[in-house]
């Protein structure tokens, strides 16, 4: 018999209405229900294109027994992460907080009268392996202490809520804000930056795309050749990694959500909108500032595949595709060779063999070792002949279609569709951006967050309306329509900003995540965090400067000066991490000296322990010269030291079997590589890291050193690679934390000198 959940307007909770658990929708019934029987809430948020979401529901929520004792000793809430983004920001700050790592499902134990965690992870298994407990294990935990020690789960909530609270509400107080912050960010992107592979760290490979535009912006303002020549070879190396390998779709079009490894090869097979209209944007304008048909060619692929596959009747846009197929990772977009010479003419097949590896199996399901081994298409090298091998793919692709598809999560969102709406051709851009102002939008001109059969539901938060915004003075920018003919795109911007302006402002020149006035809420955020997607504050940021380019003498540049100022301590301090409101403090900076004078908000900031300059980390090698010729490699030891209080991430900085989720974009591991030249090729013997806080329950996901570590390099001779011309210079990157906060990640240049024979 269907729970509660059966009418909902979520595809998620609607994946779990069979479920055995007596699960809740967040909301007054729940909270009341847990207050009347003086039990906990167990808080499970996730969303319908999450792998391991499916992994625990299999095992513990579709499990009796394990149902029996959650409904027993807790009440059961369901809450869908893209719905409720601002529930799911604040417990995924407290969990972040509590174990160091974040991701979904999430897990959260809150106490019912003010709705403050007190115990909060991630996945938990049905038996213990991993360093995990089980989670029957963690329930029978959880509820003990509710009931025995009451006053130490009450006075650890309050606690956390401070904490949460510091995180997401509070922040430096201004000061002032130039170039030298712009500068500091676009050379830590470029340390940080895989010369190899492209993108930004290890594995698992995320594609960063608010980096990326970064680095377009950059690259546009930059004031000599060799910064621009540095941004061009980390902005080609990436783009086309990523458009060769299996994080694009290449039978399909469209990109998957990350790679699992750091040659973009074996990717999570979903697909979200909003990775995939980011992508397309930072594409488009690459293909534009190289000339490159190649890029040309995948935004217009990544779009079809939006037009064919993500589109809803009356125009609005779907948001998920999942991973999995039947309990399998990606089993609609792998091959064998076999099944493709099942579907392929012999010369199709020639041409298939020639471009993809159907001979070189790189994929085994990891929990399905048994189905054996099979093939992630991707490519080695631009195509020589790409007509062929668009054939190629229109056959696979129609044959593909053939077979049992991936789950749709066909709700539309606000920002996802916004986001999209920026970069599809102006015909579709504006059916979209009609349906989501005609379909949701209520009477007083406010956004509801998401729409699903014909029922708009829950309220926008502030990356609705920013998005929205750009959405429309893009819309105005070129032309377009709308169903009843030339629609005021400028007057809907102009529209959408004054709700932002009446309901979210926060007093100081920047804005809530949030409306006033949410009971269900312990904190109200204002997040300047940018993940996936940037933060709702840096989003409001462009849509005022998008404003203003389209009407100078409207309040929009004063509005967002104000806004800078409110977040000018976050941008010196974190500059990468709120990379959105460095890009759009880049913006202003460029609108001239008169402007840029306005944003002297405070006192220069000093290099601290939070700033780019400041680090806990030393490192020594045992030589200063190495030597490398050809079948003759060289090696040197390093010894790094790291400060008391802090760790640095390890070079394989995931335990087996975790999954950090969106956190694993943010994560910088241990690497040692070449930071400029060409000529060699180097390898690390990483040590293995130890658990974080592994004595604390869901605490041992993330692998570090701390004092400290040694380890040996090798250098080969390699005369194809490197990034840029000149002698080759090693350096070592890594990111130092402490139980509070990760800094910036860092590249340190070796004195070492590499002497090619």
């Amino acid at each position: 018999m269907p729970n509660r959940l059966a009418h909902s307007t979520s595809p998620y909770l609607l994946q779990h209405k069979d479920n055995p658990v007596d699960w809740h929708e967040w909301g007054p019934e729940a909270f009341g229900l847990a207050r009347s029987r003086g039990v906990p809430i167990f808080l499970s948020i996730g969303y319908s294109t999450c792998y391991w979401c499916h992994v625990m529901e299999r095992e513990s929520f579709e499990d009796d027994e394990t149902a029996g004792v959650l409904n027993a000793g807790f009440v059961p809430v369901k809450v869908d992460r893209e719905q409720r983004p601002d529930v799911d920001e604040l417990y995924m700050a407290a969990t972040q907080i509590l174990t160091g790592h974040g991701g979904w499902p999430m897990s959260v134990f809150i106490e019912p009268e003010a709705l403050r965690p007190f115990w909060a992870g991630t996945y938990y298994p049905k038996e213990p392996r991993h360093g995990l407990p089980s989670f029957t294990q963690v329930l029978g935990g959880m509820s003990d202490a509710y009931a025995n020690k009451r006053g130490d789960v009450l006075a650890q909530a309050e606690r956390l809520a401070e904490a949460v609270a510091e995180h997401l509400a509070e922040r430096p107080g201004p000061v002032a804000v130039g170039p030298s912050q712009v500068t500091a960010v676009v050379g830590a992107l470029l340390q940080s930056h895989d010369r190899v592979e492209g993108g930004f760290g290890g594995a698992p490979k995320f594609p960063q795309p608010v980096y990326l535009e970064m680095l377009l912006d950059a690259r546009e303002a930059a004031a000599d050749d060799a910064t621009r020549d540095a941004i061009d070879a980390a902005l080609r190396l990436t783009l086309d990694r990523m458009a060769l390998g299996g994080l694009f779709d290449q039978a399909g079009g469209g990109f998957h959500r990350y790679c699992v490894d750091a040659t973009w090869t074996v990717p999570h097979f979903e697909k979200m909108l909003y990775d995939n209209a980011q992508l397309a944007s930072v594409y488009g304008r690459a293909a534009a500032l190289y000339g490159d048909a190649f890029y040309g060619g995948i935004v217009e692929r990544t779009l079809w595949y939006v037009e064919r596959e993500m589109t809803a009747p009356g125009g609005g846009l779907y948001s998920a595709q999942d991973a999995e197929v039947d309990g399998r990772e990606g089993l609609n977009y792998l091959w064998t060779d076999e099944q493709a010479a099942g579907v392929l003419t012999e010369g199709e097949l020639g041409v298939a063999r020639e471009h993809y590896p159907l001979g070189e199996p790189n994929f085994t399901d990891p929990h399905h070792p048994e189905d054996g081994p099979t093939t992630v298409l991707r490519l080695a090298e631009r195509p020589a002949d790409p007509a062929a091998l668009e054939g190629v793919n229109a056959r696979l692709y129609e044959a593909r279609q053939d077979r049992k598809q991936p789950h749709l999560d066909d709700k539309v969102l606000v920002s996802w569709n916004a986001m999209m709406i920026s970069v599809l051709p102006p015909e579709p851009a504006a059916r979209a951006a009609g349906f989501v102002l005609g379909q949701m939008r209520d009477e007083g001109g406010r956004l509801f967050r998401s729409w699903r059969e014909g029922r708009a539901d829950g309220d926008g938060v502030l990356e609705d309306y920013a998005a929205m915004i750009s959405a429309c003075c893009r819309l105005r920018e070129v032309g377009a329509g709308g169903s009843d003919g030339v629609r005021d795109w400028l007057g809907e911007a102009r529209a959408l900003a004054e709700v932002v302006e009446r309901d979210f402002a926060a007093g100081d020149g920047g804005y809530y995540d949030t409306r006033a006035g949410r009971e269900d809420l312990f904190v109200r955020t204002r997040a300047t965090y940018d993940g996936a997607i940037a933060s709702g504050n840096a989003l409001m940021l462009h849509a005022l400067l998008d404003l203003h380019g389209l009407d100078p003498d409207g309040p929009w540049l004063d509005r967002a000066i104000a806004s800078l100022r409110s977040v000018s301590g976050v941008i010196a301090a974190q500059g990468v991490a709120s990379v959105g409101s460095t890009r759009a403090l880049l913006r202003v900076l460029r609108l001239g000296p008169e402007v840029a004078e306005r944003l002297a908000f405070g006192p220069s900031p000093e290099a601290s322990s939070s700033s780019p300059d400041f680090t806990p980390v030393e490192i020594f090698a045992d030589t200063a010269r190495v030597a490398v010729s050809a079948g003759r490699p060289g090696t040197l030891k390093l010894v790094i030291k790291i400060a008391p209080g802090h760790h640095i991430l390890a070079g394989d900085h995931v335990a087996p079997g975790a999954d950090l989720g969106a956190l694993g974009a943010s994560l910088v591991p241990l690497r040692v590589g070449l930071v400029s030249g060409r000529g060699v090729a180097v390898y690390a013997d990483y040590p293995e890291g130890e658990a974080y806080g592994a004595e604390l329950v869901g605490k041992d996901e993330l692998l570090v050193h701390t004092s400290e570590v040694e380890l040996t390099v090798a250098v080969e001779h390699a005369p194809g690679v490197g990034a840029s011309e000149g002698d080759p210079i090693l350096g070592v990157t890594f990111q130092a934390c402490t139980d509070e906060a990760c800094l910036e990640p860092r590249t340190v240049e070796l004195d070492v000198a590499v002497d090619l024979g």
